[in-house]
C-alpha cells in the first residue's frame, strides 16, 4: 500500500494525556466559567455561545445565571456540545495567555510529529476540543509551539467522531480520497467510523483507556512505534 499523504490526530490519549484534559483543563474551565462569563459577557463570541447553548437546550428564555449553571451541568456531564466546547476554548486562552496553563503534548508525539511535517506529510488534528482549543494546547505546549506542523483543524462542527460521514467530510475537505489518510486515536468507536469511510487508522494504547478486544485496528503504544511511511496499513 502507498505511503498516506495526510494524517488526522485525536488529542486526548493520543498525542496528550487523557489525565491533563480531565485534571487540568476541565477543572479550569469550571473554576472560572461563571467569573469569565460575568467579565466577558457582552462580547460577541461570549454571547454567541450563551445564545446557541440556550437553543440546543431548547431553554431560549434562560437567563445568563441558569446559562452558567446548565453548561456547568454539560462540563460535569461531558457534553460534547459545540457551545460548550467554544467557551471552554476562550477560557483556556485566558489562561493560556497567562501563562497559568501549559499543553500537554507527550515527547514522542511531538518529536514524531515534526519529523512527518518535515518529510511533506500533512498533518491535521480533529477532536472534539474546539479549533481554538486545540490550537492552544499545541500553541502553548510543553514541547514549545507545534501549530507550524499542523495544515488544518476540525472539531464538533464537522460532525460526531463516532460517525463514517465526518470522516467523509474532512477527506472531501483535504480533497483527498479516503485510502490516504491515515487517523490515529485512543478510541475504537471513532476509529471504527474512520475505518466504515475508508481510513488507514491506527490504535493508540497508552494504558489509559482499555481497548476492546477483536477491534480490528493496528495498535501502537507511542508515536515511536508508529511509522506512516513503512508499517500502517
Amino acid at each position: 500500500m502507498s505511503v498516506p499523504k495526510a494524517v488526522v490526530t485525536d488529542i486526548e490519549g493520543t498525542t496528550s494525556s487523557i489525565a491533563f484534559v480531565k485534571d487540568v483543563l476541565f477543572p479550569f474551565a469550571r473554576k472560572h466559567l461563571a467569573e469569565y462569563v460575568a467579565t466577558h459577557g457582552q462580547e460577541a463570541a461570549v454571547r454567541q455561545c450563551l445564545s446557541d447553548a440556550r437553543t440546543l437546550a431548547g431553554e431560549p428564555a434562560l437567563g445568563d445565571v441558569g446559562t452558567v449553571a446548565l453548561l456547568q451541568r454539560w462540563l460535569d456531564e461531558d457534553r460534547k456540545a459545540t457551545p460548550l466546547k467554544t467557551l471552554q476554548g476562550l477560557i483556556w486562552a485566558d489562561g493560556y495567555a497567562r501563562g497559568e496553563i501549559k499543553g500537554h503534548v507527550h515527547a514522542d508525539a511531538a518529536r514524531a510529529l515534526r519529523e512527518w511535517h518535515a518529510k511533506g506529510l500533512r498533518l491535521y488534528v480533529y477532536s472534539s476540543g474546539s479549533i481554538a482549543a486545540q490550537k492552544l494546547i499545541f500553541g502553548y505546549s510543553v514541547e514549545g509551539d507545534l501549530t507550524p506542523v499542523f495544515s488544518g483543524y476540525f472539531d464538533t462542527t464537522t460532525g460526531p467522531k463516532v460517525e463514517a460521514a465526518s470522516y467523509t467530510k474532512i477527506a472531501q475537505a483535504l480533497e483527498l480520497v479516503p485510502g490516504d489518510i491515515l487517523f490515529l486515536s485512543d478510541n475504537t468507536a471513532e476509529l471504527d467510523a474512520a475505518k466504515q469511510a475508508g481510513f488507514r487508522t491506527a490504535a493508540l494504547d497508552r494504558g489509559e483507556v482499555a481497548l476492546p478486544p477483536g477491534h480490528g485496528h493496528p495498535v501502537v503504544h507511542d508515536f515511536t512505534s508508529l511509522d506512516p511511511f513503512a508499517h500502517v496499513s
